[in-house]
């Protein structure tokens, strides 16, 4: 199994929130707190680093011990280049890497996903399917795949599995939410 000392988090928070009425996801109350707690608190512990990948700088981060970076490239290039800010700012062998808005991620499984890696990673599967942000990733076998999609003009993140040799881990039947909209939030599901 890879020992957490070798594993940086990051929280890909860096999207424009259109569908959040323009509002910075990471920031956003959800049972009375900020999304991006809610991520920290589902993967609890220490790591080699705790990253975020942000559209602004914010003074909250550095309070969480987030150290916050941003994009490579220019204008908006959705969340492959948040992985691949993530990845450039990667110090550890591996990085495990999640949405800020996904939720309801079931306990320990940070550990599960250390548990199934394949040689480049693993990535989760909920009942919904593929979650291609949700990754365990061997960091230096990522950086040059985003890399090469983003050059090819590629956006879509579920590509990165075709250039990968990645575990799928299965958590079926569970399912996760993502909080796209202010509707998704209004969920009276408890976490």
């Amino acid at each position: 199994m890879i020992p957490r000392t070798a594993i940086t988090l990051g929280i890909l928070a860096g999207g424009r929130g259109q569908r959040m009425d323009g509002r910075d996801k990471a920031w956003v109350s959800h049972y009375g707190k900020p999304l991006v707690q809610h991520t920290l608190a589902a993967f609890p512990g220490a790591y080699a680093e705790r990253l975020v990948s942000t559209r602004a700088a914010d003074p909250r981060f550095e309070r969480m011990q987030l150290r916050a970076v941003f994009d490579l490239r220019p204008d908006f290039a959705g969340p492959l280049a948040g992985i691949e800010a993530l990845a450039a700012a990667c110090r550890s062998a591996w990085l495990l890497t999640v949405p800020v808005d996904l939720f309801r991620l079931p306990e320990g499984l940070a550990e599960a996903m250390r548990g199934a890696v394949s040689r480049d990673g693993v990535v989760v599967r909920d009942a919904s399917g593929l979650q291609p942000l949700l990754g365990l990733w061997r960091t230096q076998a990522l950086r040059a795949a985003v890399q090469e999609l983003l050059d090819a003009g590629e956006t879509a993140a579920h590509r990165i599995g075709t250039r990968l040799d990645l575990a799928r881990l299965d958590v079926s039947p569970r399912l996760f939410a993502n909080l796209n909209t202010p509707d998704d939030l209004q969920d009276p599901a408890r976490p």
